[in-house]
């Protein structure tokens, strides 16, 4: 085990160091979409769906590997007595890319991982938190998309994100489009 964690260490201070690593670009992406929320309590279950929207950034240290952090909205919901239910999601991760097109453009297809805390917010008004709880958990996605050039492109994105809040279980699917813009 400590071989491996050495390895992968000097592996990773390589790429990172490597003459196209210093060539890499910084990102801000920005996704829409739909997430299907699935809640757990003692056997009982609920399904729901809303509106999601997610804003991130990071850095492509290659074409082929980034590092990227997030921060979004994956569902709402009505509780009555003039209080919602928001989950909110901030991670941290990585990310890996391959394009099927010259000069990574084209078509693509990535894959991410990374750790994400999982908000459940119960909020009487826009700003006013009444209660909160939060869970850190490993989160993934993948996508297929298409860069039109070396700084655009738009992607179509699976992501799947999991909480737990004093015994209740919480995952959230989300399908979101997105958009990419590089510098």
């Amino acid at each position: 085990m400590k071989k491996t964690l050495i390895l992968a260490g000097t592996t990773l201070a390589a790429v990172l160091c490597s003459h196209s690593a210093l060539a890499g670009q910084g990102f801000l992406r920005a996704g829409i979409g739909n997430s299907e929320t699935e809640i757990d309590y003692a056997g009982l279950r609920d399904d729901d769906s809303d509106v999601s929207a997610t804003f991130g950034g990071g850095y492509w240290f290659t074409p082929n590997f980034a590092v990227e952090g997030h921060i979004g909205t994956l569902y709402n919901s009505d509780l009555g007595n003039d209080q919602e239910l928001d989950l909110v999601t901030m991670g941290l991760g990585v990310a890996g890319r391959t394009h099927f097109g010259p000069d990574n453009t084209g078509f693509f297809i990535d894959g991410r991982v990374g750790v994400a805390r999982l908000t459940a917010q119960v909020r009487e008004d826009t700003f006013d938190v009444v209660d909160d709880v939060s869970s850190t958990k490993p989160y993934y996605g993948v996508g297929v998309g298409y860069d039109f050039n070396r700084n655009w492109g738009i992607s179509l994105n699976y992501d799947r994100r999991q909480g737990e809040f004093d015994g209740v279980d919480v995952d959230v699917d989300t399908v979101s489009i997105g958009g990419e813009w590089r510098f």
